[in-house]
């Protein structure tokens, strides 16, 4: 089986909310996947589909696949390293705060 695959890393989203979006598009034709992100009306829906149009041109250059026959094998929404920050608090006390980030990895292949 042929397929090709897109990683995006370090994107500034928590994974619990991107993987709403990536639960949308698993085992789904490629045509209908970019249509359920694009009417998904979420920022992890965006960035999701960012990087399905990556994998989709990889697949198209690489092993000259038609976007028709494509199918979404694997969607793997990864966390990545958190971003530390704090919140003042009375008694110049501290309240941690972390941003988290995501790897986002996208296998398409023939079906």
């Amino acid at each position: 089986m042929t397929s090709a695959k897109a990683i995006t890393k370090y994107v500034r989203i928590s994974p619990r909310k991107i993987r709403l979006a990536a639960g949308l598009i698993r085992n789904l034709p490629v045509e209908e996947a970019s249509f359920q992100l694009q009417v998904a009306n979420s920022k992890g829906g965006k960035l999701l589909k960012k990087t399905l149009d990556s994998a989709v041109a990889n697949a198209e250059t690489q092993h000259d696949l038609k976007r028709e026959e494509m199918k979404v094998i694997e969607v793997r929404v990864d966390e990545g390293p958190r971003i530390k920050r704090a919140r003042p608090r009375s008694r110049g006390s501290r309240h941690p705060i972390q941003k988290k980030t995501s790897h986002l990895t996208v296998v398409v292949g023939k079906e």
